[in-house]
């Protein structure tokens, strides 16, 4: 009982800092979900493409791709 009012007292915490917000805290918000979202969704996209999908056809042979790349030791 007193962890879940625990967590309620935090997230009252935050929505109520998020609601006071001056105008520049918002945009300065905005600025880092927009970062976050190039960073995490079109950085991925364009530079980091799925190796393992396209050089190997099974779950199996991405498996034992993996764990011979892990157990390597050169």
């Amino acid at each position: 009982m007193e962890k879940a009012n625990i967590f309620i007292r935090i997230w009252r915490f935050y929505t109520g800092g998020f609601k006071n917000m001056s105008s520049w805290g918002r945009q300065v918000w905005i600025i880092i979900l927009i970062k976050l979202f190039i960073m995490f969704a079109i950085l991925k996209i364009f530079f980091f493409p799925d190796f393992l999908k396209t050089n190997f056809s099974t779950d199996e042979e991405r498996s034992s791709h993996v764990l011979e790349e892990i157990t390597n030791t050169k």
